[in-house]
């Protein structure tokens, strides 16, 4: 008969498994002890330790006061056989311990691949599948001989499920072939291990639609919109080049520098502008270009005689006494 001061011993023992991922949960009844504080020790060992006198036992949680204790990090064997056993702690009082019995590699469950990838081709469709993981990161092939089960199917444009197949393959790169051209598709994939009929759940489903022949009609179609695009494009550059090297020429290096108001009247000889004021004070001044035709008619002995006919009206002209 257990005693006042022994607590109840957990019960319900249970692994929750995920290829190499284990914690260990169980229950306990906290009205044994009321409103005292309770906590729980795991330990674990090899079943061949068992055989011995005394077995060597090793403490996965101490002191623990949750209802499960994380195995992942004490890296059990996938091919081993462990005992584990949890015992409840109330106020420096203990428990029997209460054992069970765990093989990995028949009970821990294995996960759906992790990655899953989809390739379209002509009525084809290319499947590329990543393995499923271990708490370190590598392939759960080291530890179980994984095959993948495929389902596929066609999808109709109301979301209707048709010609529902399904296969199972050992290759991470197996295709689907003589599938229907121009049509939506959707696979989902488990891992499956035949010896202990170990199947994960499946991925989420991925649709894609496969290719097919494209007809010479449509490639010269498709031929004619790009030429006639780069057409375009090459136009527009063209275009835009050269509106923006006149406004750069017509700002840097403008070709008309009169003003405006003189713009429209061309002036053959240079001419002394005089405003009205000046004009006042002095007798008007005509200024001439000479001619060169008369240049060309002087005489030259005229010329050294003495000062033409008229030089003096001239000379008054210019003011000169």
């Amino acid at each position: 008969m257990q005693t006042e001061a022994e607590p109840n011993p957990p019960h319900s023992l249970d692994m929750i498994t995920l290829n190499t991922n284990y914690t260990l949960t169980w229950d306990w009844d906290q009205s044994s002890v009321g409103s005292d504080p309770v906590t729980f020790t795991v330990q674990y060992t090899g079943n061949h330790q068992l055989k011995k006198k005394t077995p060597r036992w090793s403490t996965a949680c101490r002191e623990t006061t949750g209802r499960s204790c994380d195995l992942t990090g004490f890296n059990l064997h996938y091919l081993g056989l462990y005992m584990l056993r949890v015992q409840a702690n109330v106020n420096g009082s203990h428990s029997v311990w209460e054992y069970k019995q765990f093989c990995p590699d028949k009970e821990a469950a294995i996960g759906p691949p992790s990655k899953v990838l989809l390739s379209a081709a002509v009525a084809t469709l290319d499947i590329v599948i990543t393995d499923p993981q271990t708490s370190s990161n590598s392939s759960m092939r080291e530890h179980l001989n994984l095959s993948f089960q495929i389902l596929y199917w066609e999808q109709s444009e109301d979301g209707k499920v048709l010609n529902l197949e399904t296969f199972i393959t050992e290759s991470n790169m197996p295709t689907l072939s003589n599938l229907t051209p121009w049509t939506q598709y959707c696979v989902r994939v488990q891992s499956y291990c035949k010896y202990y009929n170990k199947t994960s759940s499946f991925t989420p489903p991925q649709c894609i639609q496969t290719e097919g022949v494209v007809s010479w009609w449509k490639i010269f179609l498709y031929f004619l919109s790009s030429l006639l695009l780069c057409f375009l494009v090459v136009l527009v550059f063209i275009y835009g080049g050269h509106q923006c090297f006149q406004f750069s020429k017509a700002t840097l290096f403008p070709g008309e520098k009169l003003p405006s108001p003189l713009k429209h009247h061309e002036i053959d000889y240079p001419c002394l502008l005089v405003s009205d004021s000046e004009l006042d004070l002095c007798d008007p001044v005509i200024i001439c270009a000479e001619s060169a035709t008369l240049e060309n008619n002087v005489d030259p002995a005229a010329d050294s005689a003495g000062p033409p006919v008229g030089l003096g009206q001239d000379s008054r002209s210019f003011g000169v006494p």
